[in-house]
């Protein structure tokens, strides 16, 4: 291949991406919005997945002449199908609903840190406290809880905010 060729391929490929870009993206668009707000919430390592392999998929039908959009729309449909039944068999079914996301793990508890809970979520004491200044909180022991969420981001629930008064593993669930 010339090295030209690898700068440009000609007017015909950039048109290519063009009009297939646009309509991969409006394609997407409406199976998207079809499919309801669900299927692009970042709830759990599941509904990631969907999302990374969505984005991965547009991207095939842009750059790759060898899948035609006919084929990419029907890889988009059918992640977001295989997303919608499993999110809505696990709302059906807890076997499922476990096997497909992770429960919330509380992390600190009435200002002490949960150590056993911290090796289970793969969290050192230093990111934990990171977390907490990250959130203007100086001292543990002004936080009721902290709990690493199923989508990996971690709420700060400050002592005397109402209703905190007995935090339990159960009261994730």
């Amino acid at each position: 291949m010339p090295m030209a060729e690898w700068i440009f391929h000609g007017w015909e490929q950039i048109l290519r991406v063009i009009v297939v870009g646009v309509l991969g993206y409006a394609a997407m668009v409406l199976i998207l919005r079809a499919s309801g707000k669900r299927t692009l919430a970042k709830l759990n390592a599941f509904d990631l997945v969907v999302t990374v392999a969505l984005g991965s998929t547009l991207a095939s039908i842009l750059l790759s002449e060898t899948v035609a959009l006919s084929e990419g729309v029907a890889a988009i449909a059918t992640l977001v199908a295989c997303q919608y039944a499993v999110a809505l068999a696990s709302v059906r079914s807890r076997r499922l609903a476990r096997l497909v996301r992770s429960e919330p793990e509380l992390l600190l508890r009435g200002g002490e840190i949960c150590p056993g809970a911290l090796h289970r979520a793969r969290v050192s004491e230093a990111d934990l406290r990171a977390v907490l200044r990250t959130e203007g909180v100086a001292d543990p022991g002004d936080v009721a809880a902290v709990i690493l969420e199923s989508d990996g981001t971690f709420s700060v629930i400050e002592s005397g905010t109402p209703g905190t008064g007995e935090l339990t593993e159960g009261m994730l669930r």
